[in-house]
């Protein structure tokens, strides 16, 4: 996976390289290019660097301002599809490794980051039932990749709002969902992650029904990606990201503390232990 990962990289940075190229030969700036593009100068600058990653539209629209016959949008289109993640997923999978800053909202399932391998073997199947076993495994592997991040002490700060939702449904059975709760209170306790737990009696809130996740970088503007049924949605236009970023505060305003949140994972817990033992 390393190796791949790394070959991907290479590849973006290449990507950068003859964007660099082709806009230069031009004679256009990255301002110039960007406003054309509909995106801002600093991003041309950040896909040059190989420190974000283009979608597919802005890749097409590149392509025909600097009349590339598509080079650019296939190049693209391949270094996604060799990704180990979904299509939709790609662009912020990529973003993740490089944020500072991680804020999470999940009100069904628990978070990729926070994932055990029999919780995520379990969520993947439940997606992919005509798979092969080794199809499965190999999602499941790209997602423990993914986790490994946590164990970086630098980077990033990881903040996840969990809806109680989450914790109920005995996902993968009662003992998978007792050990993927323990994992989640074990990063708790040893202040790699924070965690609240947004308790049902809560009610109405401001992101009903939807995956958030925001992401703070060192260089670059803050950006905040929503998902929905086999589609997702990069958002970075600043006035957009504000509004969510003001929903998610409103979010931890609703939210138990972390203290009592993790209570509350730890009592959730002990109650699938106790279904495990008497089946």
């Amino acid at each position: 996976m390393a190796n791949a990962g790394s070959s991907r990289q290479a590849a973006w940075e290449f990507y950068g390289t003859e964007l660099k190229n082709r806009r230069e030969a031009a004679k256009m700036t990255q301002q110039e290019l960007g406003r054309k593009v509909f995106v801002s100068g600093g991003y041309i600058g950040q896909f040059e660097q190989a420190i974000r990653k283009p979608q597919l539209d802005v890749a097409a629209r590149i392509d025909e301002v600097l009349q590339t016959d598509g080079f650019f949008e296939r190049m693209c289109r391949q270094l996604i599809n060799k990704s180990p993640y979904a299509e939709y997923f790609a662009a912020a999978a990529e973003l993740e490794s490089l944020a500072t800053t991680i804020c999470d909202f999940a009100p069904t399932i628990v978070p990729g980051l926070l994932q055990t391998a029999p919780y995520a073997r379990a969520v993947i199947l439940a997606s992919n039932p005509f798979a092969s076993d080794d199809q499965i495994e190999e999602k499941v592997v790209a997602r423990m990749e993914r986790a490994r991040l946590l164990k970086d002490p630098a980077k990033p700060e990881y903040w996840v709002i969990l809806h109680e939702h989450v914790l109920r449904p005995p996902t993968g059975g009662p003992s998978v969902m007792a050990e993927q709760l323990e994992h989640i209170a074990a990063l708790a306790r040893s202040r790699r992650v924070l965690v609240q737990v947004l308790p049902a009696a809560a009610g109405a809130h401001p992101l009903m029904g939807r995956m958030l996740r925001l992401m703070e970088f060192e260089d670059a503007p803050p950006t905040a990606y929503t998902e929905a049924v086999y589609s997702g949605n990069l958002l970075d236009d600043p006035a957009l990201v504000k509004r969510v970023q003001a929903a998610y505060d409103l979010l931890r305003a609703s939210a138990l503390a972390p203290e009592a949140s993790l209570t509350l994972i730890e009592s959730a817990a002990e109650d699938h232990r106790r279904c495990a033992s008497t089946t």
